[in-house]
């Protein structure tokens, strides 16, 4: 799963973007029954595997454990009502965040007493953030649409406002695992505010639908969404959406 190849794809993508970053969310169908001790003895088991993550808090419903501001790569795990989740920002490689999600799918089971019936879905984030200033939505249209048929929709001397696409597919050969892309705009308008830009985010997340047979499955499915979309962020993910929006925004 990993090795020379994903390193160069991370390392190639890190220095297009300002933000690159690979998030773990299992979803689930029924209500966690959250107690103080479970969640604190699940957060106390991944701190000692990862000693920096020694960040506790709440934020509304959610339970996060966190490393401290600043740290790279910064790590993060946050448990919800009815999920799961993990986040590595700018890892040193694919590996490395393959590492903590793993040892999250390994531990949560026993820890939250979660069930294979119960699993709704596992997917797997690859996140990059384009810092921009000046209109979003503009520089995704030019980047990604303005040669396009969608652009005969478009009156003469018009402001794109919305410009944020989405495209879901399966995967050949792969029942019910679906890849998403999905494009975040943050300014939106005639602005040119150059001061304080903000990060156009590109997503793309891999997703295996549920139920599992048993708890196994977790890291073989894990597994198979890593190798997609590690082959997915160089083949597809950066030349067709990051390079163009990289090369829109350097022309504003």
């Amino acid at each position: 799963m990993s090795g020379v190849t994903s390193y160069d794809t991370l390392d190639s993508l890190k220095a297009l973007v300002s933000d690159a970053y690979v998030n773990l969310k299992v979803s689930l169908k029924l209500e966690l029954t959250k107690s103080r001790e479970t969640v604190l003895e699940l957060f106390d088991r991944v701190r000692r595997q990862y000693p920096s993550m020694s960040h506790f808090g709440r934020h509304g419903e959610e339970l996060a454990l966190e490393t401290g501001a600043g740290e790279t790569p910064y790590r993060w795990l946050a448990v919800r009502t009815r999920n799961i989740r993990s986040g590595v920002v700018n890892p040193d490689d694919f590996q490395s965040a393959h590492t903590l999600h793993r040892h999250v799918l390994e531990v949560i089971p026993y820890y939250l007493n979660i069930s294979p019936l119960d699993i709704d879905s596992v997917e797997l984030l690859f996140g990059a953030d384009i810092m921009a200033a000046g209109n979003h939505d503009e520089a995704v249209y030019n980047a990604l649409i303005a040669d396009s048929p969608l652009s005969n929709l478009l009156v003469h001397d018009c402001t794109v406002t919305d410009c944020q696409p989405v495209l879901t597919s399966t995967v050949p050969d792969e029942p019910g695992v679906e890849v998403q892309y999905e494009v975040k705009t943050r300014s939106h308008g005639p602005t040119r505010d150059h001061e304080h830009p903000e990060p156009i985010s590109v997503y793309q997340t891999i997703r295996k639908t549920g139920p599992l047979a048993n708890l196994s499955e977790l890291d073989q499915t894990y597994a198979k969404l890593a190798r997609h979309g590690e082959h997915l962020v160089e083949h597809a993910m950066i030349p067709s959406l990051v390079v163009p929006i990289r090369g829109a925004v350097s022309s504003f």
